[in-house]
């Protein structure tokens, strides 16, 4: 079993790391010959969360190789702090965090005092002008064919609606407002362009509508059931009702996401589709998958 890369685009690698590590303290990095697939599908997640991830190769690696006995996939389960902090201090996102600028960041298979381990080894220079290596090691757990076939997506039915996000990083400031006022956050949207994030409690009822949102046929993955043959009035309005938390734990993505899809099967669950870089040439796309909540009267 074989595994070396240069990271090419760490920054990007890094901000769909921190959108992961917000999620789950823990997560499986799956290794193929083209594509890279961050997994996130513990039950202990707030709300049911899950994040099934799909980044192309090469939009975030240069001189990949990869060799196993298991068709040329490697995977691994590790900690999503441990990576992020390493990611971090390559990354330097602004001259001033970092005592180096980075100029290579090669990601390698290892074994350090018999323990199977990414090995993250840092190129840069000082701002005096000095060479400097960083070597980081992160833990892993290489999980074995059969731990890896019982991998499994959520099935969902065929969704009922979708619709482009507004940017989430203007979501994000409503939702917090909400989330001190209810443990459910109430999502409708219809094919018609609108949509509304709603609480309703004893004591309060908000309600935020955006009008003229775009409407796609068909998001990124499709569905695992047969499309409804009926067609929809473009007005009527489809929901799904959704742990607070759950939906502002998803909005950390913002760090990622240029476009966001949303699908709502009703009453089922919600899908949402966070695209890494412009749509028509997305570099990867990370999947959430957020069960619907029944709140007994």
């Amino acid at each position: 079993m074989r595994f070396r890369a240069s990271i090419e685009n760490v920054n990007t690698f890094y901000r769909i790391v921190q959108a992961i590590e917000k999620l789950q303290k823990k997560c499986i990095i799956k290794f193929t010959e083209e594509v890279m697939y961050i997994i996130c599908n513990s039950e202990a997640n707030e709300g049911g969360i899950q994040v099934w991830s799909q980044i192309k190769v090469e939009s975030l690696f240069t001189s990949y190789r990869i060799q196993s006995n298991a068709a040329n996939v490697i995977t691994l389960a590790l900690s999503s702090e441990a990576l992020l902090a390493t990611l971090r201090s390559a990354a330097a996102p602004t001259k001033a965090a970092s005592a180096y600028d980075a100029e290579e960041i090669v990601m390698k298979l290892a074994k350090k005092n018999d323990v199977a381990v990414l090995s993250f080894e840092i190129s840069g220079m000082t701002r005096q002008g000095r060479r400097v290596r960083v070597a980081h090691d992160v833990k892993i757990d290489v999980l074995k064919p059969a731990d890896v076939a019982s991998l499994k997506e959520p099935m969902c039915p065929e969704p009922d609606v979708h619709i482009i996000l507004p940017p989430l990083q203007k979501l994000r400031p409503i939702v917090e407002r909400l989330r001190p006022m209810s443990d459910f956050l109430a999502i409708r949207a219809n094919n018609n362009g609108r949509l509304h994030l709603s609480i309703q409690t004893d004591s309060v009822t908000v309600d935020t509508e955006w009008k003229n949102c775009k409407n796609t046929t068909r998001a990124s993955g499709g569905s695992q059931d047969e499309p409804d043959p009926e067609p929809h009035d473009p007005d009527q309005l489809f929901s799904v009702l959704v742990s607070t938390k759950s939906f502002f734990k998803f909005l950390n993505s913002h760090v990622v996401s240029t476009t966001t899809i949303a699908c709502i099967c009703q009453n089922h669950c919600m899908i949402l589709y966070v695209y890494v870089g412009d749509l028509a040439d997305a570099g990867g796309v990370l999947t959430f998958y957020i069960p619907g909540q029944i709140v007994d009267d």
